[in-house]
């Protein structure tokens, strides 16, 4: 019988208006097999706040925290600065926070979920920057599992990858979200 992976602190970026459920619902199903370092709706009054100030927050206190970060994909995922902005700051390699490991797993409700080849622009581009280089990739795609074992082993998989190849991070920060419409015509 192979041993159980190691519990790891993990980031999960989302879009929080959209998939608020399946990141509950997540982090409910992984129960004890993870440490959830994720910012929570409310956990950082930002009322005058600059923009920068609340990045650097969610960096000092809750990305440098983690050893992983998990980006579940919805079928807008992909247009938002957060998520953008959280990819690039798990990548970042420095004395105060460390480089995490990425996966992205796909909700049932993404187009691309169940299917064996997505389409890139369809996912956060700095996550599908890291998934088509190197090999192995710096980060590797899954569909959602009900199996929170399975996904035990996958964040562990992304915790020993980030060891590896540097990952790519040399995009342009998103200054704002993308209009384009999502595929299911989701309008935020």
């Amino acid at each position: 019988m192979a041993a159980k992976p190691p519990r790891h602190n993990v980031f999960i970026s989302y879009h929080h208006a959209q998939d608020q459920r399946s990141k509950d619902e997540f982090v409910q199903m992984m129960g004890d097999n993870i440490v959830d370092k994720s910012v929570d709706v409310g956990n950082i009054d930002d009322r005058g706040m600059r923009l920068d100030e609340i990045r650097q927050r969610i960096r000092d206190d809750y990305i440098a925290s983690a050893s992983v970060t998990i980006v579940l994909i919805g079928p807008c995922t992909w247009r938002r600065k957060h998520v953008d902005w959280e990819i690039g700051s798990s990548l970042r390699d420095t004395e105060k926070n460390l480089r995490c490991g990425l996966l992205g797993i796909f909700l049932p409700n993404h187009p691309d979920y169940g299917v064996r080849r997505y389409n890139p622009r369809l996912i956060p581009p700095r996550l599908a920057d890291n998934n088509g280089s190197g090999n192995p990739p710096y980060a590797v795609l899954y569909d959602w599992s009900n199996s929170a074992s399975e996904v035990r082993q996958w964040i562990h998989l992304a915790f020993n990858r980030r060891k590896g190849a540097a990952p790519n991070n040399g995009r342009q920060q998103f200054a704002r979200n993308r209009s384009s419409p999502c595929k299911d015509g989701w309008q935020d």
